[in-house]
């Protein structure tokens, strides 16, 4: 590899002194790289971090300069590009990222050296329909969830697999996962912990109102259907959102099906360290 493009997390690095530091490496060695225009504006663009239509088409990697919810960030907004994505945690200890801050130079040698592979995740598609009609739609690395919003009520959903019904519920909302997601808001749910790289998709109920509250682990190649049912005639207060940050108000009637997203993210990876040695060390601390 020798064209990079850096994308940054403005919290993490406001004067994006790191960032330019790593370009400068980069060019001293004789490779080509860019960043995202500091000034730009993603305000009224489908984009939250960076406008993929700007990365030039010869980028070989997208070192992401930040942490976990970077990294996924990134990974929705190029996911049309099938660009490998290197993440460097300059925040807290996370899943995703492959390497530490003061880690980077030893890494970008290996890349250059070819001395990697690619950790590859899949994603989820979900479309939001209101009377047969589409009305949203988006992607989502971690997870798609549908909660409640507002005043404190539970909400009620009925759940289809490939059109067959599956069960009703009452919760406070539910999770709807990859693999990847099994480590975020999935966990915290009760849901179990998954190999990162397998291709499920899984279905993890809210703090339900009943005696189960199992998960539901089924092959990437179903469909999911989420329909709102009836609120008891009570103010409509639910909401989908993905990754936890993009979302969509939802009232009776409204369906949210969710598929396996065609494109996948390739994540570079240069550490020797396992997901196990991750899980590990989360578990401890």
């Amino acid at each position: 590899m020798k064209n990079f493009y850096i994308i940054t997390n403005k919290a993490k690095d406001p004067d994006y002194s790191f960032t330019h530091e790593v370009m400068n490496y980069l060019k001293s060695l004789g490779m080509n790289c860019a960043c995202q225009d500091a000034s730009e504006d993603l305000t009224y663009t489908k984009y939250r971090y960076t406008n993929a239509d700007l990365i030039p088409q010869d980028v070989e990697c997208v070192i992401v300069l930040g942490g976990d919810g970077t990294l996924i960030q990134a990974a929705r907004d190029l996911h049309l590009r099938d660009i490998p994505l290197l993440g460097v945690n300059i925040g807290t200890l996370g899943f995703l990222t492959d390497i530490e801050k003061e880690d980077l130079y030893t890494a970008l040698g290996a890349i250059i050296r070819g001395e990697y592979e690619f950790d590859t995740r899949m994603m989820l598609k979900g479309n939001v329909y209101r009377n047969g009609e589409l009305i949203y739609e988006n992607t989502a690395l971690n997870d798609i969830t549908i909660n409640r919003n507002g005043i404190l009520r539970v909400i009620d959903f009925d759940v289809f697999v490939n059109d067959e019904y599956l069960n009703s519920y009452s919760a406070d909302g539910v999770i709807v996962s990859t693999a990847t997601g099994s480590t975020a808001y999935s966990l915290s749910a009760g849901g179990p912990i998954v190999q990162p790289n397998a291709e499920i998709i899984m279905i993890t109920p809210i703090c339900p109102h009943t005696l189960n509250k199992r998960s539901i682990v089924l092959g990437a190649d179903n469909s999911i259907v989420i329909e709102m049912s009836d609120n008891k005639g009570l103010e409509e207060e639910r909401v989908a959102s993905f990754d936890g940050e993009l979302f969509c108000k939802m009232i009776t009637g409204d369906k949210l099906v969710i598929t396996k997203l065609e494109n996948k993210v390739r994540l570079i990876k240069t550490t020797k360290q396992s997901f196990l040695q991750i899980v590990r060390r989360k578990m401890n601390n």
